[in-house]
Order: C-alpha cells, then structure tokens, then sequence
C-alpha cells in the first residue's frame, strides 16, 4: 500500500500549478492588501501540504483529526487570525480535493468549463407588461377555461417574450465571470440557465456545455455539480446555523474513495463545518437560530453567509451567485469574494458571480466581465478592457466611480453620460444599438475564437470529462447508482431528512404544545360528552356519534400540513436544485419525523375518548379502534399534504380542499346512510377515506356489543302521566330500534349495522383496512410531483381620468429633466427652505440586553450619538455588529429585552407622539401587493399626515415623491409584481410620504441595489436633508462617493461597542485623518468606508494595531467633543421655553377618517383578489350544490325529515378569512344569496306553515352565519401567533361547537354539565333551532312504508284503542286505528313534535336569530382588541 503522504503531495502541486497559471492576472492585484497575494498564497500551500502530511501521520496512528483544528477566542488577535484562515485554506481543500480513485495516481480535481453559444431564454407572458383592465374580475374565468379547453381546442403554443436574447461566451476551469446589468437586464435569468434551472422558463435554445457534457445529461446524472444561490436567504427559520449546514453535509459527505482513508463521515462534517463557520466569521452564532421576519435570529448579514456555507457545502464545479453579497458590509463582501477567487484558482471552479455595488477591489478579483442590456450581451471580455472599450464608444467616466458602477451606467439610460462632443445620436445607446457594435467589435471576435478554440479542446481532448465523471462516481456514498446525480442513496438521504424534520419539530416548542393540549382537551370534551353511553337503545346512535367526531377530530387536525407543505416549498425548490435530496425523500421523511408525535398525541386522545365514553372495553377493541384512527390520520394528512404540494397558493389548495372535505364529512356514512345516498353521487362514498375508517370502527365496536331495547325505543310506552303499557317490552309492543325483532328486547349490534346501515361486520379486515393502507400508500406517492410556473409580466391597475392625468404630467416632467438635468438639479436646491425650528434628537449611555439561553446578552454597549436637523447620518459596522438593532432601539421598535439609556428630543423626554413624527423604512420590504404604487404612498400620506392638511396638497406631495424616485413608470403597477428594487423605492417612498417631522430612520435602504439607484437614493436623501429632514440610516457597501455623501458616521464593532461617532468630512478626510492618527492608513486608492472596516478587524483580515478601537474612542478628543456637543444640544434646548403643545394623539388622523380609508383601501384589495373572492364564491356554490343534490327534493318522511336537518348544519365556517370586515360585507351576502338559492330551491323548502317567506328569514340566518364565520377566522388569526398555530385551532373549535349544538348529541340526551352552559353559547345552537323551527313548523309529516313501527294491539282491540292514548301523548298518529293486526305508527305527524323535545322553538326564532348576530359583534370586539394589544412578532 502506498504511502499515504503521496496522496497529499500530488494534488499540492496540482494546485500550485493551477494557482501560479493564475499569476499573470493576479500579478497587478499583489500591491494591495485587498487583493490577492501569490507570493502568500504560495506560501499557504507549502503550509498546506505540510499540514496534510500531518494529516497523514495522524491517520496512521488514528489519533483525533479534530485536534489539528483549534482556534482561538478573540478573533480580533492577529495571530490567531492567520492562524485560522490557514486552518480555512487547509480544510477547504481537503473538502474539496479528496476524491480518491487511485491511491497511485493522487487525488483528482472535477474541473468543468462552461461553454454557451446562442443562448436565448423566452417566457410565458407575451402581453410584456400591461394587461387586460378586466383582469381580477376574469382570473375566475381564464381559470375555468385553463380547465376545459384543453378537451375542446387543438393545443396552441402559449404565446412568450424574450428576455435573454442570444449570448455567447466561454469560461474555462478556475475563472471567475461577473455579470453586470441594471434590474430587469436578465442577469438573474443568465445564472439561472447556466445553472441548468430550466423549469420556470417557457424556452430556451441555443447550446450549453459542460466540459463537453450537453445540459441534458447534467441534469439528468450531475445536476448537484451546477448549483444556482438564490438573491433570497431561504431557510427553515427555526433550526440553528449549525443545524442548517450540518443537514447540507450529511447529504454531501463524499463516500469512503472520496475521503482520505481512516476519516469518518461524523469526523469529516465536523471540520467541513467549523471551517465553513469560520471561513466566513460566523462561527459565534453556531447555535443560534437561523430566524426569519417572524422568528428572531441572526442578523440578516450573518443570515446571508448562512445561505453562502449552505451552497459552498455543496462542493459543486460550476456555481452562479446571485447578488450573494446583498446585505452584507463591505469588509465582508470582499472577504467572501477573496474566498471564491482562492477556491476558484486552487480547486479548478468556474464561478459565474453578479454584483450590485461592487467596489473596485471586488472587480478586479475577476477574470472575465459580462455586461446586460434589457437581455442583451453588450460586452464580454477581460475586465481591465471593460472600461476603454465603453469609453471608446463615447460614454464618459465620472470621476471616482468604479469601474462596475460605470459600465452598468452605460446602459442605464437616466444615468449615463457622453463624452464632450457626443451625444446619443453618435454613441449606441439603446440595448439593440450596443449589442450590435459588440457583434462588430474586435472583443467579439476575441471571444468567438475563445469560444470555438475551448469547444474543439472539449470535444477532443476529454480529459477534463473523464475525470470528472471519475471524480464524482468515486464522491457516491457505496450503493448509490452512478447515473443518480445524488451522492447520498434514498435511504440515507430519508434518515437525513428525518432528523432534521425532527429537530425543526422538537424545537418549535409553541406549536408542539398547542397541538398536543388543544388535542387532548378536545379528548377530554368529547369523552365528557358521550361519557359512559349505556349498551342500551339509548347508546346505539350516540356510539355512531362518538366515533364518527373522534375521527373527524384526528383527520381534521391533518389539515395544518397544508399551509406548512406550501410554506415549505420554496425550502424544498432550493434544496432539490443543489441535488441534496429526491423530492419523494421528504414525503417519507416528513410522515417518520412526525410519527412520533403523532402516534403519542393520537394514541392519548383514543384512550381518552374510548374509555371516557364507555365503548367496548377490551384490549382487541381499543387497538383496533386505534390502528384505524390512525391510520386514517396519516391517510389525511398525505391528503392534504399533496394539496400543499400541487397548489400554486392558498386559495387554489383551498379550493380543492373544501370540494372534498364537506363531502368526505357528508358521505361517511353516518350523516347520510348508505342505503338513503344518490346514485350519481355514490362514487363520493367509495372514494373516502374517512368512510372506511369509520365503517371499520362501528364494526369493530358493534361487532362486540349486544344492545338492549327499553326506554323511548319502545311504541308503545309509559311516561307524561299515561300507565297503561307494560313496563318492559311485551308481546304487544315494539322495538323502534335498527335489527330489532319482534318480541325481543336483545339486538345485535351486528343486525344493528346491517339493517341500519348497510355495514358488514366481516368487511372489516377483508375490506377496510386494505383500502385505507392502499390510501395511504397513494397520497404517499403523490407527494413526489411539484407543479410552479413563473409569469414574466408586471400587472397594472387600470388607469381612471385623475390618474391618466398624473401620469402625463409626470411623464412629460421626466422627459424635461432628461433633457436639462442641470437645470433641475438647480431648481432642487432652491426649494431649500428655513429648518431652524426643527428638533434635535440625542441620546447617551445606550444599552440593550436581551435573554439567551445563558443569561442576559448585551448587544449595544454605551452608544451614544446625535441626529441634528438638515443632516445625513450614516451607521454602519459588521455584519452582527448591531446596526438594525441600534436603529430599532432608536426608533422604539424593540418589544423584548431591557434599554437603559438617555434618549431626548431636544433635551426633553420621548412624548406619545415620537413615533408620529418619525418615520421607519425596514429591511422588509413588506406592503399591501394588490395596491398600486401611488395608492401605497397615498395611504401613507393619508393617515400619517395631519388631519389639517388638505387632500389636494397631499396627493401633490405624493406625485413629488414618485417624480423623486423615479417610479413615474411604475406608478399604476401593483406591488406584488414590483422587481426588489422597485420595492425597496416604494418602502422608502411610503415612509417619506407621511412626511415625518423629526426623524427619517432607514435601515440599509441601499441593499439589493445597483449602484446607480443606490446613488439615487442616496442623492435623494441628500436633498431631504439639505431641505432640513434628520435622517439617520444604516447602510452596507457604499462606494466612496456615495460614502463622501453622508454627514456624520456612527460606526460600531461587534457587541455594539462604538468605534467612532462624527464627521465624515469632504473627501472622508476627518475619518481618514483620526484612523491613520492610530496606525490605520488608508491608500489614496482605498474606499475609505470599505478600509476602516477591515482596520477594525469586521472581516478576517486582522485589525490593524494591537489595541481595541473602542478603547481607541473612548480615550479620543473626539469622544470628548461628542460628550460635550450633546450636553451644549441639550442646554440650547433647555434654555428655549417649551413650546405650546395641543392635546397629543398616537395617530395623526380621526378615527373615522381612519376607518374610510381603511375600508377604501380594503375594498380595493378584495377587488384584485380574485383568487380568495372566487374561492368563498366557489365554497358557497360547491357545498350548497352538493348538498341538495344529496338531498334533492326532499318529501315529508320521517328520514327526510332528519335529512333537512342534517343540510341545515353540514355548511361550517371553515373558510379563509383574510382583510377588514367591512370589505368582506358585500361577499358574505353574495356568498350567502348563492348558497341559500341552492339549498332551498333543489330541496324544496319552504313546505311548512311558514311558506316560502320563511325561507328568506334563512337567507337571513346564512348571512349571520357567514358573518360569523369570516369574523372567527379573523379573530383566531389576530389572537395566534402564526398560521402553524391558527390551524391547529380550525379543527378544535369546529368540532366543539359541532358536537354541543344538540344534533350528534340530542339534547335530551346531552349530559346536564355541558348543556347548562356550552349548549346554550354555540353559535351553531342558534343557526340550527331558528332554521329548523322555521321549516319545520306546521310540516305535515307523512311516514313512508319502512319508516312505519309495527306491532300487534291485544286480541279483541284495535289499533287505535289500544295506542291512540300513546299518540296523543308523545305524538305521531296510527296509520290503521281500526285494524286489529299489525299497527302501522309514525313518530311524527307534524314537525314541530320533531324539534319542541330538542329545545327548539318556532316562536324564539328572532331571538336566536339575534343572538347569532351578537356572536359575530363579539368576534369583531375581540379581533379588534388582539390586533391593538397582542404582539407576536418579536424584535
């Protein structure tokens, strides 16, 4: 055997080779310590290779691997700084290059170039931007005619667009392209289609190859070695970080020939892991949640480098980063860039890169550059020939603008500028002009020959393909197929999954309490409704009534896994598309990781309902009870699970949903016998799950019993004074009991089932059971498909005469300033007017602490600062350094924790009005998406600012602020179709349109920008304040310009410690001048903003100086002057007499102009709903018409009778309900004429003496219903604290208030406890008693044949003489008083004797009615109090 240092040597000096190729390019970057250092990383590699030799020695003597990693604890020190980027270098490589075919031939490297030619992407959406005006009022239209056209039209090519037009290049293994564009040039959609992710797109021609390998076959055998990062941090927010990147490995950990030998899988994630933390400075937030907008965890830059590690792990050859260093500060950013240069250059990666606001040491980090125009490729080549090749068409360089700035400039046509003496009519300008010249240009040509030259390399030297295909079979775990592109086998990757379903279970502490108490609640009421039913005639229909809710309960609770699939999806898209798992690996893994828990909290609610309730106690009996439980259980939850994944939203997954549920509940079997069902209907009944579920139970039960006819079952009988039968049941009388037979008071329970509903006790192992598991084997398998398609088109409302008008007019002012900018500019700055009357805010001795596992965390430490009026105050520091969260403190956002600290307002304390007069632009990106972009900034403007000002001066305003940020394009397009930097502009815009009159507070407005709208913005802001606005905002990666922009700078270190606070200076000399006064020097070529975050230590890059910087502060003049600057504010301010303050309010409007344009705006946004509009209009329609075709023209029967009642109750208000009340009004009343006319005209209704006017006091009683309904879905949204919770409340609440309304359990019948209070409070009580009085009253009730109880009269009497008394007692009528055999009687002959012993009354009908009335004035009580006081979201 070989020596295994001879593994390590070989790929050392592969890797030395590849990187000194590299030299030549890298040669002009070495002068700067920004850049890459050949001579150091040379050096890194002789350190490496001695570090792996190590490596083998210790794998000889099988010591510990984790020993060789140690790291220190200030990752400030230098030393041990070096020291761990030696430990990133030296891991990452080991990572990486570890796959070991030959131990001979050394361990191989997977290089794969990329070669595309005539790239072209088109798609769906030809309407390009506008659509109809008509368009949420037909969606409902266009989507019943998706359904039926197909069957009715020869199939037609849906029309497209293109967005990428045809683009060729090259670029070879350990190069690095940037893409560069403006938002909407295609750059997202280049990556993408390189990255092989193909699906969302409705064409794509042209060729792209993979070291040879066509994108079909790699997608089809390596598609985890091509891998797209998303702009997005997409994550399951309630893991920790080390969670997260574990869960990646585990599915990306090479098999044993792809690791070194003696190294276990456990052994090689837990130094891939720490090295990745490290690698990218996260490694204190370890076990930290990764968090999201709701759950609260790291911060959105340490979120960023989570969703970095996550793709890194992956070890894949081609990688697209999609503006993966949006949010990030600068020092990171380039430190994350350096990382993928170095990884590039010694693994052999080819790395596709696209970048908002690259800085000038990002750039030249790169080896080729590729520029977009509105999808077209105006240039690709070498970036140091980018800049001359656009000077030399004509478009001038600004002085001090990056190079990446300037060339995305050149296609942005507000921005650009000309050279002297050119102008647009002499350079290309347009997208199509400048595509065009590239073609022509000798750049082309140069890269055509490029292209061509590695193509042919490709295709006959196919080395690289060979061992790559080597290299990625020897990666697979053993067992794996080598045409699988995944590393990891089915089974494994389900264990994977497993454990991290798991773990998201176990540690989402709140849901997992909720579920199992409202479960075993629910247990225990259901137990204590039908406690101890008797095996008598009494017990028979309430033991149908106890299994038929405890099954309904189990398979009802199911249906939380609906919303959870589809917000899980976007997980699940990511993490498929870097080839961790099969997506029929979740399916599995999602039903064992629950089975716990499930199988625990359903097994507790069986014992607890079956033996509270008195069924069959007996060991056989109670598990069988159990298996089919649960398994119908886990049947419904791949039911609904399978919605959640074929659903594009929620409305569509509901849709289907409560198509199947209402019928499911209906055609069970107990509701609605076997034998009473519909022929056309009947194939609902085989279909059912539920119905097999609940037929097996009442034979399991039934099976076991034997029952015994005495009380109201026997015609006739004793009672209400009459004593003239036979205590018992004699030869005279008989048993009204289904199977009874005459003369016997023993029935059994199996002739029960048989004659009462059609159930065969021996279907129950024969039948059910294998049906539900072949149920449940279906849903698992349907689980596998995933549907999603993307529209490219933007939605515009349809434009009114006011805003035709407005948009003309800013139309027209948008062509003057593009033809004389400078004058504008000037007229800008004389609207400057007088700000002396502003107010100063300050604050001193800022601290905030917030619980954490071990105690108090603080995460700001004696910040102190100022914010005077008519200036632009930066914040800026590291990623986690605590910029959001001083920003928050600031602005009184935080609802957790402990601030201490002094925070005034010209020397005074915060009033109750601070918040009005400021104004907070988040992160978040969060707004109404069905109102437009002017009616957004409106709404703001409206409620925001005083009541005093006029509407007209309002809206003017308004049209300033879309002329400000440029939206004058965009100002009728609705905001969910909004790009995220038209977004980021409208959450800007919202703020400033209340016009705030202390504070501007925004919190890194600039991310996800490109440079120029960074500047924009930046310049905007600049204007505010100059007209007299204090504006204090965080913000990450500003060019040198942009920085130079800003007034003062607060800069903090990790622990919110401060760093420096005050001027910034022309030319940032004041900072320059007070960071090289202690040792940091900025290089005239160095942005400033990006050096004194390296010079503090922000990224890895050691700081500079061997003290802290915030001692540096704290022992500054500066830090004096501060001190002595606020306490000479707060004595200016105290000095002045305190202004005349009127009554103070919370809100700058009245309440009731409040609520109209609330409603307004409500209204409106039901309006563009169509798809929540369409799917109540669809629930009322669906439900109502399948009932009465159920029940189609009910007759007067005694069957029919309890049918009409059952109609009445299945219709429940399980529906979404989303928006204000108000605006839900016109839909309820829609909702409910719909279903009122299809259940009273089908079933003919209105036969009673209330005649058809009753059935309009029903219509009436519906539309109370759906009120209520709509209010209880809003007051459980308002009362949970996420939709995982709400829906474990839908099932809860629906069966309780079903099981108490005196149908499953008659009232009679119904135990004292509950029907003293719980009976008498259900909302569905009130709907049942004043429906049925009203069509039950004066019915005249007529038995049919079989419905008839017949007995024989004593010899010598009649029919009538000897039970005529019963009847005139407990009503009914004899069918043959004179007969002498056989007496037919009826238990009813008029209807109300069917309701009166249910507590029912014709002549309470109106108080009930109105009762059901103050039920939903009492949800909209409570809503509205939840939404003020209850407070979820924690910041």
């Amino acid at each position: 055997m070989a020596d295994p240092t001879a593994l390590v040597e070989s790929p050392v000096k592969d890797a030395r080779h590849v990187y000194l190729q590299s030299t030549t390019a890298l040669n002009s970057q070495a002068s700067s310590s920004h850049h890459v250092d050949v001579a150091r990383a040379e050096e890194e590699f002789y350190e490496l290779s001695r570090q792996l030799s190590k490596r083998s020695e210790v794998v000889k003597s099988t010591a510990r691997l984790s020993d060789i990693t140690t790291a220190g604890q200030d990752l400030e020190k230098g030393v041990e700084k070096v020291d761990d980027a030696e430990e990133t270098f030296d891991l990452r490589e080991y990572l990486t290059s570890s796959n070991d075919q030959n131990q001979n031939a050394g361990i191989k490297h997977k290089n794969v170039g990329v070669i595309w030619d005539g790239l072209q992407v088109e798609v769906a959406g030809g309407v390009n931007s506008k659509t109809l005006p008509y368009f949420f009022v037909l969606t409902p239209v266009f989507w019943l005619w998706g359904l039926i056209s197909p069957y009715i039209l020869p199939k037609r090519q849906a029309p497209t667009r293109t967005i990428l037009h045809k683009s060729s290049g090259s670029l070879k293994p350990g190069e690095m392209c940037l893409v560069l564009g403006c938002p909407g040039s295609g750059c997202t959609t280049f990556l993408k289609t390189i990255a092989n992710q193909r699906d969302e797109y409705a064409n794509i021609s042209g060729e792209v190859l993979y070291a040879g390998i066509s994108a079909e076959e790699m997608v089809k055998h390596y598609k985890g070695e091509v891998v797209y990062n998303p702009e997005d941090d997409i994550h399951i927010a309630t893991l920790t970080v080390a969670q997260t990147l574990a869960f990646a490995l585990s599915t990306k950990t090479p098999g044993p020939n792809g690791r070194l030998a003696g190294v276990s899988r456990k052994q090689f994630n837990a130094e891939v892991l720490n090295t990745l933390l490290r690698m990218l400075n996260i490694s204190h937030t370890k076990q930290t949640l990764v968090g999201d907008e709701f759950v609260r965890g790291v911060s959105g830059g340490e979120r960023k480098r989570v969703s970095i590690a996550e793709m890194m792990a992956t070890r894949a050859r081609v990688q697209c980063w999609d503006n993966s260093t949006r949010g990030l500060d600068a020092s990171t950013a380039l430190d994350f860039v350096k990382s993928l240069r170095v990884m590039t250059d010694v693994l052999g990666q080819t790395t596709f890169v696209t970048l908002y606001q690259a800085g000038e040491s990002i750039y030249e980090l790169f080896d080729k550059v590729l520029v977009l125009d509105e999808g077209r490729q105006v240039f690709y080549g070498p970036p140091d020939e980018a800049r001359a090749y656009f000077e030399d068409l004509g478009f001038k360089s600004l002085p001090r603008q990056t190079t990446a700035d300037y060339l995305t400039g050149c296609t942005d046509r507000n921005e650009r500028q000309f050279a002297p003496g050119r102008s647009a009519h002499d350079v290309p300008s347009t997208p199509e002009a400048l595509e065009v010249t590239f073609l022509k240009s000798s750049c082309a040509l140069v890269n055509a020959t490029r292209l061509e030259d590695y193509r042919h390399y490709m295709m006959s030297e196919e080395v690289d393909q060979e061992a790559f295909r080597a290299a990625v079979a020897a990666d697979k775990k053993r067992g794996v197929s080598k045409k699988s592109p995944y590393t990891l086998g089915f089974t494994g990757q389900v264990r994977a999954l497993t454990i991290r379903q798991f773990q998201q279970k176990i540690q989402d502490r709140f849901q997992l309490y909720t579920s199992f108490t409202l479960a075993w609640i629910l247990a225990l009421v259901i137990g204590a409704a039908f406690i101890n039913l008797p095996t008598t005639s009494a017990g028979a229909f309430t033991r149908g009534g106890v299994i038929f809710s405890a099954l309904l309960t189990t398979c009802l609770d199911a249906f939380g896994e609906m919303p959870m699939q589809m917000i899980g999806r976007p997980i699940l898209r990511k993490q498929t598309n870097y080839s961790l798992y099969r997506p029929s690996a979740t399916a599995v893994a999602n039903t064992l990781s629950d089975m716990p828990f499930s199988a625990v909290r359903i097994l507790v609610f069986n014992i607890i309902v079956y033996f509270m309730s008195g069924l069959h106690r007996s060991a056989g009996g109670f598990f069988t009870f159990h298996l089919f439980n649960y398994i119908a259980y886990l049947v419904m939850q791949g039911f609904f699970r399978t919605f959640g994944l074929i659903c594009f939203n929620f409305d569509a997954a509901f849709r289907l949903a409560v198509f199947f549920i209402p019928n499911f509940i209906e055609y069970t079997g107990y509701i609605l016998p076997v034998v009473s069902m519909k022929r056309w209907l009947f194939w609902i009944y085989y279909i059912n799950p539920v119905a097999y579920a609940w037929q097996a139970c009442m034979e399991n039960e039934f099976m076991r019993i034997i029952l015994t006819c005495d009380g109201n079952a026997i015609i006739p009988r004793n009672g209400l004074g009459l004593n003239l039968y036979p205590s018992g049941l004699g030869p005279n009388q008989a048993c009204t009991l289904f199977g009874a037979q005459g003369g016997s008071d023993i029935i059994n329970g199996a002739a029960y089932l048989s004659v009462g509903y059609g159930l065969d006790v021996k279907d129950l192992w024969r039948r059910n059971f294998p049906v539900l598991f072949g149920f449940f084997i279906v849903f698992q398998l349907t689980q596998v498909a995933q549907f999603g398609q993307n529209m490219a088109i933007k939605i515009f409302a349809k434009e009114t005469q006011e805003t035709k008008q407005l948009n003309t007019a800013l139309r027209e002012k948008k062509i003057q300033r593009e033809m004389n900018s400078e004058r504008e500019e000037k007229d800008g700055h004389n609207r400057s007017r007088s700000w002396k009357d502003r107010k100063t805010f300050t604050w001193e001795n800022l601290n905030y602490h917030v619980p954490s596992p071990n105690g108090q965390l603080r995460l700001l430490h004696d910040v102190r600062g100022f914010v005077k009026p008519g200036t632009l105050t930066a914040l800026m520091g590291a990623s986690g350094a605590g910029k959001t969260t001083c920003l928050d403190v600031l602005a009184q956002r935080k609802n957790i924790g402990v601030v201490t600290g002094e925070m005034l307002v010209n020397g005074r304390p915060l009033s109750s009005d601070f918040a009005r007069g400021t104004a907070y632009a988040e992160q978040m990106d969060v707004h109404e998406g069905t109102a437009t972009v002017r009616e957004a900034m409106r709404f703001s403007a409206y409620l925001r600012q005083p009541a005093s000002v006029p509407k007209e001066e309002k809206d003017r305003y308004v049209e300033e602020m879309i002329e400000l940020l440029e939206l004058q394009d965009l100002s009728e397009a609705l905001v969910f179709c909004l790009d995220m930097e038209a977004r980021k502009r409208l959450t800007i815009g919202v703020e400033l349109a209340s016009k705030p009159e202390l504070l501007l507070f925004l919190d890194e407005p600039t991310s996800g920008l490109d440079a120029q709208s960074a500047w924009n913005l930046v310049r905007f802001l600049r204007k505010l304040a100059d007209q007299g606005q204090a504006i204090l905002c965080t913000i990450h990666q500003p060019s040198s310009l942009l920085f130079e922009s800003f007034d003062r700078l607060l800069l903090l270190q990790r622990g919110g410690e401060t760093v420096y606070f005050g001027d910034i200076g022309k030319d940032s000399l004041t900072i320059r001048e007070y960071f090289a006064r202690y040792g940091a020097v900025c290089p005239p070529n160095i942005n400033p903003a990006e050096y004194m975050l390296e010079a503090i230590g922000a990224g890895l890059t050691p700081r500079v100086g061997n003290r802290d910087w915030k001692d540096i502060w704290l022992d500054s003049p500066e830090c004096r002057k501060v001190k002595e600057e606020i306490a000479a504010i707060k004595g200016e301010a105290l000095s002045r007499p305190t202004e005349e303050q009127g009554r103070m309010s919370t809100y700058a409007t009245p309440f009731w102009y409040q609520l109209k344009v609330v409603v307004q705006r409500n209204n409106t946004a039901l309006w563009r709903s169509p798809d929540y509009i369409f799917s109540r209009l669809f629930v009322s329609t669906l439900i109502s018409l399948f009932v009465s075709l159920s029940f189609l023209q009910l007759g007067t029967s005694v069957r029919e009778l309890q049918f009409r009642v059952f109609a009445i109750r299945i219709y429940s208000p399980y529906v979404f309900a989303i928006g204000q009340l108000i605006g839900e009004i016109p839909y309820s009343v829609l909702c409910g004429v719909l279903y009122w006319v299809l259940m009273v005209y089908p079933m003919g209704y209105g036969q009673g003496s209330a005649g058809l006017n009753g059935t309009g006091f029903q219509l009436l009683i519906i539309i109370f219903m759906l009120l209520f309904g709509v209010t209880l879905g809003q007051m459980v949204a308002a009362l949970s604290p996420s939709v995982q919770v709400a829906v474990l409340f839908n099932p809860f609440i629906g069966l309780v208030l079903s099981t108490f309304c005196g149908v499953p359990i008659p009232y009679p019948t119904m135990n004292g406890f509950w029907r003293s209070w719980l009976y008498e409070l259900d909302p569905y009580t009130r709907t049942l008693a004043a429906m049925v009085s009203t069509e039950l009253h004066g019915l005249i009730i007529r038995c049919k044949s079989d419905e008839f109880a017949v007995f024989d009269p004593p010899a010598g009497q009649t029919c009538g003489a000897w039970a005529k008394p019963f009847a005139d007692v407990f009503g009914g009528y004899i069918d043959n008083e004179t007969a002498t055999t056989a007496c037919r009687y009826c238990q009813f002959e008029v209807g109300d004797e069917f309701y009166l012993p249910l507590n029912i009354s014709f002549s309470n009908r109106w108080r009930d009615a109105f009762i059901l009335f103050a039920f939903f004035v009492f949800n909209v009580i409570v809503t509205t109090i939840a939404s003020r006081f209850l407070r979820y979201h924690k910041r």
